[in-house]
């Protein structure tokens, strides 16, 4: 279980959100919603561990993230916006690479993940001349390969075409059905009738920051 409480962060004098509340269990997707600018990045980069410009608690299994950070960076896959692979590397040595930072990588083989996101035949290929959306299913495929119990995706449908969207939301899909918890933005609409969607809306948490309750709920069920 993760849980945020009392989460606050300013960027350049500007308060993004404030006393910002939630729980996320095994099965929960959260998606993260708001404007360009509104702060959904810099949530997902606070919630990795990879910023410290926030006030308040975030607890995984119930102990504070801080007091045992190993351990939690362990159990979570981020993807960022950026594709995040070195480009001299070819698609099959930078998740390698990424393996051995990751022992959580092992769900299939390189090989397979790649065939996954439609790579096959370019295993051997340097990045560097890969397109755009070939460097971003690069990345992507570590989603095939991750284990992990946590999964937290920033923008995971950018680059790619109509086919590969709906195959990656079958996988987050699947990855929550299976007991799994992800955390992602997107201005994709998921057609999800029987999956339960919780979201936060980071513009409409903005518009209540000049009178901020100390106990809010933000999250909606759709």
């Amino acid at each position: 279980m993760l849980t945020v409480t009392n989460l606050t962060s300013e960027r350049d004098d500007r308060i993004l959100f404030a006393n910002l509340n939630f729980s996320l269990h095994a099965g929960d997707l959260l998606q993260i919603e708001g404007q360009n600018g509104s702060g959904k990045t810099t949530l997902l980069r606070i919630l990795c561990g990879l910023s410290s410009h926030f006030s308040g608690k975030i607890y995984w299994q119930n102990q504070d993230v801080s007091q045992q950070l190993p351990n939690f960076l362990q159990a979570l896959l981020y993807v960022g916006h950026h594709a995040g692979i070195k480009a001299a590397l070819t698609a099959e040595e930078n998740l390698r690479w990424m393996q051995r930072l990751h022992p959580l990588l092992n769900r299939c083989t390189i090989t397979e993940a790649l065939n996954q996101v439609g790579l096959y035949g370019y295993e051997d290929v340097p990045c560097y001349a890969l397109s755009a959306g070939q460097q971003r299913r690069v990345s992507l495929a570590r989603l095939y390969l991750s284990s992990h119990p946590l999964w937290i995706l920033d923008e995971p449908f950018t680059a790619i075409d109509k086919k590969g969207v709906l195959e990656k939301e079958a996988l987050i899909v699947k990855h929550v059905q299976q007991g799994g918890m992800c955390i992602l933005t997107t201005h994709h609409d998921f057609d999800l009738p029987k999956q339960t969607i919780r979201r936060i809306n980071l513009d409409q948490l903005a518009h209540t920051i000049t009178s901020v309750d100390t106990t809010p709920s933000y999250l909606v069920s759709v």
